[in-house]
């Protein structure tokens, strides 16, 4: 049954940025398609623990701060020690600075770029070591943007991040696809989360923002949970190094 290729019974799914917004979303969808959930966050993850356990399913704690890697081994080593193995990883964890791009700040570039591109990198790879272990493959899936398509207003980190998160999801499929790892991104449109409370807060920039997207809305997490769940699965198995936009059908305006 086709339905069947969705399922995720016995995976282990490593999420980061797992304590509210997107990355909660997605923690909950991978339990209820059958995930083991490790969710990984600066802070505390007990409403997401919630929420998963409500849903069926078993989640591990991992407390990082992803702007240095000095957790990446220990996120790779606890998820193996609480459910035997690392078959997803998605990595979702991210930061935005707002600043004009002639007083952007050497501090702001550099806390951007290591937590939404350089984490990304190496967190990938030290999943993609113990997947290729394992020996059965694995997926992961990349947090993109609309901003890995366009330039943005006084984004320039987070634009040069996002787009660089486009192409990494490309050169990584182009190395570990022999290793049966499929690695994909998702580019979510305007969401409403942290990340866009100061642009819903400006009336007349929201305004703009609702009036260019064809389903007229600021999309949810909820959104988000068929996609992350597809790119998980198996019925995904032979779409390697592309970027899904759920947008509402931004790009397409």
């Amino acid at each position: 049954m086709i339905l069947d290729l969705f399922k995720l019974n016995g995976k282990t799914a490593v999420v980061t940025g797992a304590n509210t917004g997107l990355g909660q979303g997605m923690c909950v969808a991978l339990a209820e398609a059958g995930a083991n959930v490790v969710g990984v966050a600066r802070r505390e993850c007990s409403e997401t623990k919630t929420l998963v356990e409500k849903a069926g399913g078993k989640f591990y704690e991992v407390i990082a701060d992803l702007s240095n890697l000095s957790k990446i081994d220990e996120i790779i080593t606890k998820s193996v020690e609480a459910f035997g193995s690392v078959d997803i990883l998605v990595n979702n964890a991210g930061v935005i600075k707002r600043q004009d791009a002639i007083e952007f700040s050497l501090e702001n570039w550099d806390v951007v770029m290591d937590t939404n591109l350089k984490t990304v990198f190496f967190l990938s790879q030290a999943a993609a070591k113990q997947m290729i272990k394992q020996g059965n493959g694995g997926k992961i899936i990349n947090v993109a943007s609309m901003l890995s398509y366009q330039g943005g207003i006084r984004v320039p980190a987070y634009t040069a991040s996002k787009s660089g998160i486009l192409g990494l999801t490309r050169a990584l499929a182009n190395e570990w696809a022999k290793y049966n790892i499929n690695i994909n991104a998702i580019a979510p449109g305007y969401m409403a989360t942290n990340n866009t409370k100061q642009l819903r807060d400006d009336a007349d920039r929201s305004e703009e923002i609702l009036d260019r997207i064809p389903q007229g809305r600021w999309g949810t997490k909820e959104d988000m949970q068929g996609a992350i769940v597809y790119l998980s699965s198996k019925a995904s198995d032979y779409v390697n190094g592309f970027t899904l936009a759920v947008d509402g059908g931004w790009l397409a305006r």
